[in-house]
Order: structure tokens, then C-alpha cells, then sequence
């Protein structure tokens, strides 16, 4: 057991993208394993997976092997109901650069409540509850306005883009934590007298998070 804080934290927007390599095959395993073409992968790279595996879609994944037989690290594929074999294949890119987002005066989030429907049998007296869908998650940011700052180009871009980017969390316990997501900012500052201005990022995620220990 452990606790911790959040004081020392980063976060960090990837800045650039390998070429798409077409995956050919993708394992029933733990962890999955991907054959690309068309490109290799380090081990330790931080890649963005196309899929036919909704749970897999869309993921930012570090790769646990490189070459062409890419081990998704943190990946379980075998349950064949949810990864149906030989339906997985799709693409992936490789991470190139990363900008860390600094000034970052509050943090907030949003959604991942849980659904449930009730049900009730016709002999029963009772309301029982099953899980259904969670709802959308996003992380808001309020950083300091400084639009001089080597991050602020690449959130620009990255609304205008209107694409998922990936981003990474580090935290100073050296767990790190990677999304997927649209990231929107406003580009006018807060005005409230004697706070100081502040601009707002929103990062909406289009993917499950994938976290690792270190």
C-alpha cells in the first residue's frame, strides 16, 4: 500500500509521427504481438495502433520488442470474444517527438461515470443492475499565457488539426500514462482581475488509457 502526489507531474503532446506500417497479423496473446511491414519498430518506442479490435483501436502502446514482430506491452489479446482471431489487423506509427505542455496552474476531469440499465423479472420483487457503457472522458488544463512557449505551437496545431494526438503523463512515482485525444485550446486568456490569465486545454480521449508501472 502507497500513497502518493501528483506535485512533479508532466504532461507532454507528441510532436511528430512516424510513416503508417501496415500490420499483417496480430497474435491472440499476452502480450499481443503485432507483424508490421513496410517499416521496424525499437523496443521502448511508443507507437499508435490502428485495429480492427475496437479495444485495441486507437491505442498509444510502447512496444516491449522491436524489428517487424512488435510486442504490445500491456496488451492481452486472448480472450478471442472480445480480440477475435485474425480480425485485428490495421495499422500503426511511431511517436518521433514529444513537447512537454509546462506552466500548468489547474487540472480537472471529466466523465468515465459507469452506465447501468435496471431489470426486473415478472416473478421477482426486486430491481437488479448491469453495467452498460461509461461515458466519455476528458482532462481540462488551465496553463499561464505565454504564447512564446515551445508547446503552444503544437497545441495550435494540434486544434487545427482536429486529429487524436497522443499524450503522456509521467508521474513523479515514474509510472506514465499514455492518451489518445482531441486537444482543443483556447486561444484568449482568461481576464479575471488580479488572477493570473490563464488558457484552456481540453483533451478529449477517443481511446482506452494504457498505463505501465515504470
Amino acid at each position: 500500500m502507497a500513497v502518493s502526489l501528483p506535485n512533479g507531474a508532466t504532461i507532454a503532446i507528441a510532436t511528430g509521427y512516424s510513416a503508417s506500417s501496415p500490420i499483417t497479423a496480430v497474435s491472440n496473446a499476452n502480450p499481443a504481438v503485432a507483424t508490421i511491414t513496410g517499416g521496424a519498430v525499437t523496443t521502448g518506442d511508443i507507437v499508435v495502433v490502428k485495429s480492427g479490435w475496437s479495444r485495441l483501436n486507437d491505442r498509444v502502446v510502447r512496444a516491449g520488442s522491436g524489428g517487424t514482430s512488435v510486442t504490445l506491452e500491456g496488451i492481452n489479446s486472448t480472450n478471442v470474444s472480445t480480440y477475435p482471431a485474425g480480425s485485428g489487423l490495421g495499422s500503426m506509427v511511431e511517436v518521433s517527438g514529444w513537447q512537454q505542455v509546462t506552466q500548468i496552474l489547474e487540472t480537472s476531469s471529466s466523465g468515465g461515470e459507469q452506465g447501468f440499465v435496471n431489470y426486473s423479472f415478472l416473478e421477482s420483487d426486486a430491481e437488479y443492475q448491469i453495467p452498460t457503457v461509461k461515458s466519455p472522458v476528458s482532462f481540462k488544463f488551465k496553463i499561464a499565457d505565454d504564447a512564446t512557449l515551445a508547446h503552444y505551437p503544437v497545441l495550435d496545431a494540434a486544434d487545427i488539426a482536429r486529429t487524436p494526438q497522443a499524450v503522456r503523463l509521467l508521474l513523479p512515482t515514474g509510472s506514465v500514462i499514455y492518451w489518445n485525444a482531441y486537444v482543443t485550446l483556447s486561444r484568449t486568456p482568461t481576464l479575471t482581475k488580479n488572477e493570473v490569465m490563464g488558457l484552456e486545454v481540453t483533451m478529449s480521449l477517443v481511446s482506452e488509457v494504457t498505463r505501465y508501472a515504470a
